[in-house]
């Protein structure tokens, strides 16, 4: 018998020799794996890292120590702006102007003086303005009675050349004023139509609780039928306006209003059966001409 060798110098076992009968035999070095015989399997498992550089670990430390303060701090900030919001919600409480010290549980603190509110400018004088108005007619200007300007009444200055009107009121009705009669041969003199000339209104006001006893007049009614009126007296005070400004420029006494005797025609009121007595035209005149002259 003979031994055969194989193509890559080994020798090969006889025909009577099992390949597996025994152990393989070892490779030589640097050659390769018996014919015939697998190659081993390779080994797998989890793959062990190398060990860090030791040089490294200081600034890998470093890194993660930095970034744990930034979250730290970020957090931080999230916090502190929560707060301050939550501040801005809360409404703010105005003090009064006066500094208050102390509270009322002794703690002496002093309360916020920037939420004090600025005072409010002062309301401007009060002026007879909203009751101004425009004459239309001469009996216009007895508004000036009332305490209401003439817009385009004559301006006053002086009582010398000053053209005047005069009115007067009643106990029976105090805020109807009527034209009383001024003589047309008077330097102060005015017709009906000449309003606008007007500087100077005389007012005669009825003096309140001044009446005298009645005096008992005859008279027949519409139906001619006899009535007994009663006549009171009365007294007024004069006092002259500036037509165009409603402001008081002199004091023309007391003017009797006298009931010497009954007039031809009367007035009265049906209720009461009462008359008033006007004021004496000659007394106003003499008041006028003393103001006026």
């Amino acid at each position: 018998m003979s031994d055969s060798y194989s193509p890559y110098g080994e020798q090969q076992p006889g025909p009577n020799v099992t390949p597996w009968s025994g152990p393989p035999a070892a490779p030589q070095q640097g050659g390769y794996p018996p014919y015939g015989q697998p190659p081993p399997a390779p080994q797998y498992g989890t793959p062990v890292p190398p060990a860090p550089n030791k040089s490294n670990q200081g600034l890998i430390i470093g890194l993660v120590a930095g970034a744990v303060v930034v979250v730290l701090a970020l957090c931080g900030a999230g916090i502190g702006l929560l707060l301050a919001n939550d501040d801005d919600d809360k409404p703010v409480v105005a003090t009064s102007s006066g500094p208050t010290l102390g509270t009322g549980d002794g703690s002496g603190s002093t309360p916020d003086t920037a939420a004090v509110p600025t005072p409010r400018a002062a309301d401007p004088p009060n002026t007879n303005d909203n009751n101004s108005m425009t004459a239309r007619y001469s009996s216009d200007l007895s508004n000036v009675c009332e305490g209401s300007p003439i817009l385009n009444a004559a301006p006053y200055s002086g009582p010398a050349s000053a053209k005047a009107y005069a009115f007067s009121n009643n106990p029976g009705r105090p805020t109807s004023w009527s034209s009383k009669y001024v003589p047309s041969d008077k330097p102060y003199y005015a017709k009906s139509e000449d309003y606008q000339k007007v500087s100077v209104v005389g007012c005669l006001k009825y003096e309140e609780g001044s009446e005298g006893t009645p005096k008992k007049c005859q008279y027949k009614d519409k139906s001619d039928k006899q009535v007994t009126v009663d006549y009171v007296s009365s007294r007024y005070t004069l006092t002259f306006y500036a037509a165009k400004t409603a402001e008081k420029i002199g004091d023309g006494g007391t003017v009797t209003a006298p009931t010497s005797r009954c007039p031809s025609f009367i007035s009265y009121d049906k209720a009461t059966m009462r008359a008033y007595a006007t004021p004496d035209a000659g007394t106003i005149e003499a008041a006028m001409d003393k103001f006026l002259s």
